[in-house]
């Protein structure tokens, strides 16, 4: 199991329960969520906490990115999210155990779209809100 990359897994579910709840997540708030990736992340957090070895340094580093999104301060927050994610890392590193149960938490990836294309100049388009247009001399008019 990769350390790096279930860090990078968890961090969009521990920074979205960070932002919603701040210090309250660490304290294990009571309040019903609505969003399933807040409702994840403070599941996730509150089972990371739980490991007492690194409850200081998570607790400092989910305040700090709390407070980080609150001041609205891009720069911080980025520092923030790497400063938890590095508390994380070394979280995960330290109790295999514990890396095993939030992968077992973490939605099943879903796999990627794999589309192939035949033909001369033919478009591939995963998404598209505007017009594709192929072929020698076409025009758009609007």
């Amino acid at each position: 199991m990769d350390i790096a990359v279930l860090a990078d897994q968890l961090m969009p579910y521990l920074t979205a329960a960070a932002g919603a709840y701040g210090q309250a997540v660490a304290a294990k708030a009571q309040d019903t969520i609505a969003d399933e990736t807040v409702s994840l992340g403070r599941r996730l957090l509150q089972r990371i906490i739980k490991r007492g070895q690194s409850h200081a340094q998570i607790q400092a580093a989910i305040t700090d990115l709390a407070q980080a999104q609150k001041d609205a301060n891009a720069a911080d927050t980025d520092d923030a999210v790497a400063a938890l994610r590095l508390q994380v890392k070394k979280a995960l590193a330290a109790d295999p155990a514990l890396a095993a149960e939030l992968t077992r938490m973490l939605p099943a990836a879903e796999a990627p779209s794999r589309v192939t294309a035949v033909g001369e100049r033919v478009a591939v388009i995963g998404s598209n809100t505007g017009v594709v247009q192929q072929g020698d001399n076409s025009i758009t008019l609007r």
